[in-house]
């Protein structure tokens, strides 16, 4: 059941020229994709509004969130002074970077 060189060379031949094809598009399409992950990367990742400008945003946002949060509670702002303190550092910090970061 051996079948002719002549057909197994052009089978070859076909899968070559197919795959060189194949090749060549997705170069073209990776050289025509770069220009717009050019412009995603410099629209998302700029720099933010800086570490000075987000740090007072941050803290006003974490300053009212808590004092919402400790009303909510029903203790008032005095109630759970301990938690209120580490956990106004904690989301401080978080908002801060994310604020920096993001805008």
């Amino acid at each position: 059941m051996a079948s002719s060189p002549g057909k197994n060379d052009n089978q070859t031949l076909k899968i070559a020229l197919i795959s060189a094809a194949l090749i060549g598009l997705i170069g073209l399409g990776v050289m025509l994709f770069i220009p717009m992950v050019s412009s995603f990367i410099d629209q998302y990742f700029s720099p933010g509004m800086g570490l000075k400008d987000a740090a007072v945003v941050a803290f006003f946002v974490t300053v009212i969130t808590l004092v919402i949060f400790a009303v909510a509670a029903g203790d008032g702002l005095l109630g759970e002074l301990q938690f209120m303190l580490s956990g106004f550092f904690g989301f401080f910090l978080v908002l801060w970077l994310l604020i920096a970061w993001i805008f």
